[in-house]
């Protein structure tokens, strides 16, 4: 009997690991990671920190995970946090920047996910009696709800002129952050040398099952370890986790170029299809955005239609679609959803 073909293009959280991933956890050396003794997540968290430029790094369970336990490391309870309007940390973490963090959130809106200096500048409020202090700028790098958009380096050295000028930390949410740096072809540190502190996922492009890292300096990583056991998150044996972030770290980024290719390949097709609206500026990454308001069909008909055909995407509101590349998903599985996308649109 014939396997079904799903073509998941709904996220990059949907990969599975290699079969070297699998060996690496079978092979892992393991000991309790709370005492610091699992040599396997203590030479992720080497590699971690030396990839990203910084000085440590922490293993943690999810990108949510870690953007509450930086949120928290990075400031005090009552205080301001900046953050682009359409930013993760502010859509799609069940507010746990002010549920748990008890902090305020202060958003700033953009063209493409890199906030203008002047408008951070503007949302800065000044010491008073009435209002919280500002302690924390946050950016997200590459942009989810942008589009997979990528804030470049001078961008980012921007931003932290205003952080510094203010004495405020920045912090990035960095959970595709290698493929911003493949985008640009550079090394990921010319992107985290000017923030503070930084988090990436291994369980999106880089294809491992679970986890992500924190990093930054020592001092920020022993608080960051103290606020990762108050959530619970201190885990022992975690060695099983930490071996295929290894293989990622080592083998997995240099070819997220071929998602970017993938996602590329795409846009151009979708923008030939009479109906479909893209930005094919905005596809600088793995994410496809496009809007089918002019098909006359509502969003959520398009999904079924697509489910049909064993094709899986994700709506995020009126008329919009995403679709997200990575690995398992090859250029023919482009041309089979560009093929029924352009018999749903007839």
């Amino acid at each position: 009997m014939t396997k079904k073909i799903i073509i998941d293009l709904r996220s990059d959280t949907v990969t599975l690991p290699t079969i070297e991933m699998k060996q690496a956890i079978m092979r892992a050396k393991l000991g309790d990671d709370v005492f610091k003794e699992d040599p396997t997540v203590n030479k992720l968290e080497e590699l971690a920190a030396k990839k990203t430029g910084k000085q440590a790094a922490l293993l943690v369970t999810s990108g949510t995970q870690a953007n509450l336990i930086s949120l928290m490391a990075n400031t005090n309870h009552g205080e301001q946090v900046i953050l682009e309007a359409q930013s993760h940390i502010y859509w799609y973490e069940v507010g746990g920047i002010s549920s748990i963090a008890g902090l305020f959130p202060k958003t700033v809106k953009s063209q493409n996910g890199a906030p203008n200096p002047d408008k951070i500048q503007a949302a800065i409020v000044p010491k008073d009696i009435h209002f919280p202090k500002p302690s924390l700028i946050c950016l997200e790098n590459t942009h989810n709800r942008h589009g997979g958009t990528v804030i470049k380096p001078q961008q980012i050295q921007a931003i932290s002129n205003i952080a510094r000028n203010n004495k405020l930390g920045l912090y990035m949410d960095g959970a595709r952050i290698f493929n911003a740096a493949v985008a640009l072809g550079v090394d990921v540190k010319k992107i985290t040398q000017h923030v503070d502190n930084l988090m990436f996922c291994l369980s999106k492009g880089l294809s491992c099952p679970v986890g992500s890292l924190i990093a930054g300096s020592k001092d920020f990583i022993v608080k960051a370890r103290k606020i990762r056991k108050v959530l619970g998150g201190g885990m022992r044996q975690a060695g099983i986790i930490a071996a295929p972030g290894i293989i990622a770290l080592e083998t997995m980024i240099d070819r997220l170029k071929d998602d970017h290719d993938n996602a590329n390949h795409l846009a151009n097709q979708l923008s030939t299809i009479p109906g479909i609206s893209i930005n094919q500026k905005r596809v600088q990454t793995n994410i496809v955005m496009f809007d089918i308001a002019n098909l006359g069909l509502p969003e959520d008909t398009f999904i079924k239609d697509l489910e049909k055909e064993n094709i899986l995407a994700l709506s995020l509101g009126k008329n919009q679609i995403r679709m997200v590349t990575h690995r398992g998903i090859e250029k023919e599985h482009i041309d089979r959803t560009i093929n029924a996308i352009a018999n749903i649109s007839k």
